[in-house]
């Protein structure tokens, strides 16, 4: 039996890893923080066989929730607060957005989260199957371009993985204030072998009741764009 490790995908990344020059307390914060916070060996560099996390050692079997692109990191901290019997581990590759998390991990004092400052996919490598409970996906980018469309995260290339590393009956949350992104996310998720949840218009149009509106949410209601709020579960 072969005892090489899996070749390195390639991947394209097409966000911003890198914004406006850090303040200093937030290179702080990623300097004496941000390690602490891993979940472990997930860049192929320290894990190029890679060995699935042991998500029971990370949060001494609680049970695990995953926030793909957590922004500034509002909507993490207030789930990490209201749910201290959950871990959470939040992806995000846009260095200042993590930045912004830890300061508020900071400030809160929740321990109960982790944060893996990359891209997900590298993440589903190493997540076992059916471990994750929970999903969230709020606000993401975009790529309003019909030629761009390919790049969101509702397609295929991330929608596998995700639904692999779910459980079954694991929620997975959807917001976006963009109609065409509801299109593609209602087209796309069930065929990736979730079922929508939504039974009438209230379903999509008001806010989950655990729910903090971000602040991208509250940008797109001051330029009178309309949140939707999708709800799916894993099938099986």
């Amino acid at each position: 039996m072969s005892t090489q490790s899996p070749e390195r995908p390639r991947r394209n990344f097409y966000g911003r890893f890198k914004g406006k020059t850090l303040k200093p307390s937030q290179k702080t914060y990623l300097s004496e923080d941000l390690a602490a916070l891993s979940p472990g060996a997930v860049d192929w560099d320290s894990n190029p066989d890679r060995t699935p996390i042991d998500l029971n050692a990370l949060f001494d079997g609680k049970p695990v929730w995953l926030e793909v692109g957590f922004g500034g990191g509002e909507h993490l901290v207030h789930q990490a607060q209201q749910n201290p019997d959950i871990g959470i581990i939040g992806a995000e590759p846009f260095i200042n957005g993590v930045a912004m998390l830890l300061g508020k991990i900071r400030r809160a004092e929740v321990t109960n989260l982790a944060v893996h400052p990359g891209d997900v996919r590298d993440l589903f490598d190493v997540l076992p199957d059916a471990s994750i409970s929970r999903a969230f996906l709020l606000y993401p980018d975009p790529w309003p371009k019909k030629r761009h469309h390919r790049r969101r995260f509702v397609t295929p290339e991330h929608l596998e993985p995700l639904a692999r590393v779910l459980k079954p009956g694991a929620i997975f949350r959807v917001a976006t204030d963009i109609p065409d992104y509801v299109r593609q996310t209602l087209e796309e998720v069930p065929g990736a072998g979730f079922e929508w949840l939504a039974e009438g218009p209230e379903d999509w149009r008001k806010p989950w009741d655990d729910w903090i509106s971000t602040r991208y949410e509250q940008k797109a209601l001051r330029e009178g764009r309309t949140p939707h709020y999708l709800t799916f579960r894993r099938n099986g």
